[in-house]
């Protein structure tokens, strides 16, 4: 029989995967190393197990113990995983800018989950790394696995990853992209990579608010280079022990938008469901295109799955709310027709009234108004037929002939998914503005649109 005694048998030994579309524009091929074929849906399986076995060789990890850490979400699941089968506890700090996801599926294989506020220094006893490093002190028989700092980090990538990707590659890997946070994967792979070849080219990925770059080109640790930033897993305020910058030859930067709408393009165009940060890595590598040529071979990490961001990177509301989705919404509508007014009728005027003001301002759809509440809605093709059946329905009131009021929606929402609303029978939505306007949207209104 084949089989593995346990889940942790199945880390490791992931798939390059040549990438097609993400990458077109770059004169050599491209392999992603997709990490979320692990059982924990990252890379991270790899240096939690690694950790979790040498603190048990030394000791600092006995039977029955807790496992503690800092991390924004994948590290945890590598250490619960490794507890679950083990038989630990596991205590998780994390910060309130990773995904609910991530928080949930920690919780989901037992892990306690403590959220720590983001946007303090590390040094404040409110931060994720000081949490976690005070609760190793209080609880009993508990380990501190300190991700950052704990060397077995980078020690597991210099056993697996490095000899995985030289050997997939046949020796042919030119340039190994990483996009970087605690250090471990970059620096313990391409060591690994550069024993072999010391032409290697190892290119980190970082991302603006992080001070990784500043110190790898000077040495200096310029906190003026630390501000908020969305991106999740990637940079940091201080420099992790598991970094050897000498071996880095470059660091690049991405924006928080970039590495998000690229991680989208990865999902859609190459069918491989990735996070963050493979978004972020191939943004980069598209910005280092000029240093390649046709004869490299590169290897990107994947590091993660996309369920870890369904909340975030692929909602479009999230990705709308901060300017990362070019989408064209209601309001983009609502503001090319410059705000006019809304032309509406009463439920007590007349038919011939409607067909006076449809001409007048040649419209098709009337919402019916009455004391400031939309209550129907007169559309041209309906009261055409109505009144080719009958003739005098045009002396007959409003009320006696409209149809049910236009649906409401959004002023953010996308005008793609108004086919929910617009169609054959119902010709328009109505929307409010934030001065409690109303607007309408019609077929004509989205052709437009989409055409400009």
């Amino acid at each position: 029989m084949d089989f593995c005694n346990s889940i942790l048998e199945t880390i490791g030994n992931t798939p390059l995967v040549k990438l097609h579309r993400v990458t077109a524009g770059l004169p050599c091929p491209v392999l992603a190393k997709v990490e979320f074929f692990n059982p924990g849906n990252s890379i991270k399986d790899r240096m939690a197990l690694k950790m979790v076995e040498v603190a048990e060789e030394k000791g600092l990890l006995k039977p029955g113990g807790t496992i503690i850490e800092g991390t924004s979400g994948n590290t945890g699941m590598g250490l619960a995983l490794a507890a679950v089968v083990k038989g630990y506890k596991c205590i998780f700090a994390t910060t309130d800018k990773q995904s609910k996801e991530k928080v949930d599926i920690l919780k989901a294989v037992g892990a306690e989950v403590i959220v720590c506020p983001t946007n303090v220094e590390p040094e404040d006893p409110r931060s994720y790394y000081s949490v976690a490093a005070r609760l190793a002190k209080e609880i009993p028989n508990s380990y501190y696995m300190n991700q950052y700092d704990n060397l077995a980090n980078r020690d597991a990538h210099y056993e697996q990853t490095g000899p995985e990707i030289w050997k997939q590659t046949d020796g042919k890997v030119t340039h190994l992209v990483v996009a970087t946070g605690t250090g471990g994967t970059i620096t313990g792979t391409g060591k690994y990579l550069k024993e072999k070849n010391p032409d290697i080219q190892l290119w980190a990925i970082d991302s603006y608010g992080s001070l990784l770059k500043k110190f790898h080109e000077t040495g200096e640790l310029d906190m003026s280079e630390v501000y908020p930033y969305i991106t999740e897993g990637i940079g940091e305020d201080f420099v992790p022990q598991n970094y050897d910058m000498s071996l880095i030859d470059h660091f690049e930067k991405v924006t928080d938008k970039d590495g998000a709408v690229m991680a989208r393009r990865i999902s859609k165009e190459e069918g491989i469901f990735v996070g963050y940060s493979a978004g972020s890595a191939i943004a980069g590598l598209q910005q280092l295109k000029s240093r390649l040529k046709p004869t490299d071979l590169v290897v990107v990490i994947f590091h993660d799955h996309g369920s870890r961001y369904v909340g975030k990177v692929y909602n479009d509301q999230w990705m709308m709310e901060r300017g990362f989705l070019d989408v064209k919404t209601v309001k983009d509508v609502v503001n090319a027709r410059r705000n006019q007014p809304l032309v509406t009728i009463g439920p007590e005027d007349k038919v011939s009234d409607v067909i006076v003001k449809m001409k007048k301002y040649d419209i098709e759809h009337i919402p019916v108004l009455h004391n400031n509440e939309i209550i129907g809605a007169i559309s041209e093709n309906g009261l055409f037929i109505r009144l080719i059946d009958d003739a005098n329905l045009k002396d007959a009131h409003v009320k006696q002939v409209m149809q049910p009021a236009f649906p409401e929606v959004r002023m953010d929402t996308p005008i793609e998914k108004l086919s929910v609303y617009i169609n054959k029978e119902n010709g328009a939505v109505l929307t409010k503005d934030d001065s409690g306007n109303y607007h309408i949207v019609t077929k004509y209104d989205i052709i437009q649109a989409l055409g400009n």
